[in-house]
């Protein structure tokens, strides 16, 4: 089996590429997907549809036009990492988490030590929580292969 998993959260680490380094590296059957990581793009998504003169109507015609590619793809996943850094609150990660807890499509947090406060109910309703890209390769290492 193929598995898809979709990698959600902060865009300002390498986070992704070591995963996918990791997972390149064991040969494990993975295919990753995710949102635009590009902050420019994804805040301007919603542009072509004409630019709103209030800010608050781009991000939320902008959230929407990015949200047609994050809803079809967690929907689509067999498992999705959410990673969490420390330098910025990713509130579209704590969406993404809550919004695979209501599909009951299995996920990963990912971050430090000091957010299991902040955390607490999205890391209730994960299957595991990782504190290293490192610790997610063993992760789909096993359940990939059982081993």
């Amino acid at each position: 089996m193929n598995w898809t998993v979709y990698l959600s959260g902060e865009i300002h680490t390498d986070w992704r590429e070591q995963l996918q380094a990791g997972v390149e590296a064991l040969g494990l059957p993975v295919e990753f997907t995710g949102p635009v990581t590009n902050h420019e793009a994804s805040d301007a998504a919603g542009d072509m549809l004409g630019v709103p003169e209030v800010q608050f109507w781009r991000d939320h015609q902008s959230s929407k036009v990015n949200g047609i590619r994050t809803k079809t793809l967690l929907e689509q996943c067999d498992l999705a990492v959410i990673r969490f850094g420390d330098k910025y609150k990713q509130w579209n990660a704590a969406f993404d988490a809550g919004y695979c807890a209501a599909l009951g499509r299995p996920y990963i947090t990912l971050h430090d030590e000091d957010l299991v406060h902040p955390l607490k109910e999205v890391d209730a309703a994960a299957m595991a929580w990782a504190q290293t890209p490192e610790q997610v390769i063993e992760v789909l290492r096993y359940v990939t292969t059982a081993r």
